[in-house]
């Protein structure tokens, strides 16, 4: 009876040193078992961030700015950029914004104010996107121009147009832009494709003045 009891217990400690030693399996560190769950949830995620008024943003005619001066209610003011490309704010007068970034506007205005103001600190935010559009054009239900606010793809201009009208070839769209040289290029897309996942990379991002044509 002795040398079961002590069979038992040696087997037992067996048995939990053996379990202690295995390593965690998937389902364990899912149900938050052991350091590594710590691990995993300490983890940042890294997210995108899109931004269309930092300094890549090319201001254009149209386009709607809020510009403010800290502690200058005067002249913060929120104006559009004219057909000439030009605003009007007190003080300063006329200045040209077309052509220009967010920040490069911020450098001159700051500049122009310092005969009036101790160290203006300036900001401009491009509040609304007018100047930048793409056109989409044939068998759609709402033919037209559109404004280019955010990253569109050419998925995106076909639904954003209402859609396919019936009879549209939708095996033969294309899109025309004009390279860095002015030549108008066609860039062919294949939407039957497309949503089945092939050839997405025909599926390009829309650039300013770019036309989708659905014959």
């Amino acid at each position: 009876m002795k040398r079961v009891f002590i069979f038992s217990l040696a087997l037992t400690t067996f048995l939990l040193g053996v379990r202690a030693a295995a390593p965690q399996t998937h389902e364990d560190v899912g149900r938050g078992a052991g350091p590594s769950s710590q691990t995993v949830s300490e983890t940042p995620t890294k997210s995108r961030v899109a931004s269309n008024g930092g300094e890549e943003f090319v201001i254009g005619t149209g386009d709607v700015l809020a510009i403010n001066v800290w502690k200058e209610s005067e002249v913060s003011k929120t104006v559009p950029v004219r057909s000439d490309g030009r605003i009007s704010l007190p003080l300063i007068g006329e200045l040209q914004a077309a052509g220009r970034t967010p920040r490069q506007l911020e450098a001159e205005i700051k500049a122009r104010l310092k005969d009036y103001v101790s160290d203006p600190e300036v900001t401009v935010v491009v509040q609304e996107i007018h100047s930048q559009k793409f056109n989409v054009l044939g068998m759609v239900s709402h033919p037209g121009s559109f404004p280019l606010a955010k990253p569109m793809t050419v998925v995106d201009a076909i639904a954003v147009a209402g859609g396919f009208r019936d009879f549209a070839k939708q095996k033969n769209i294309y899109v025309l832009r004009r390279d860095a040289e002015g030549k108008q290029i066609r860039l062919p897309f294949n939407y039957k494709e497309v949503i089945k996942g092939l050839h997405t990379e025909q599926n390009i991002e829309l650039q300013s003045n770019d036309t989708v044509v659905v014959p």
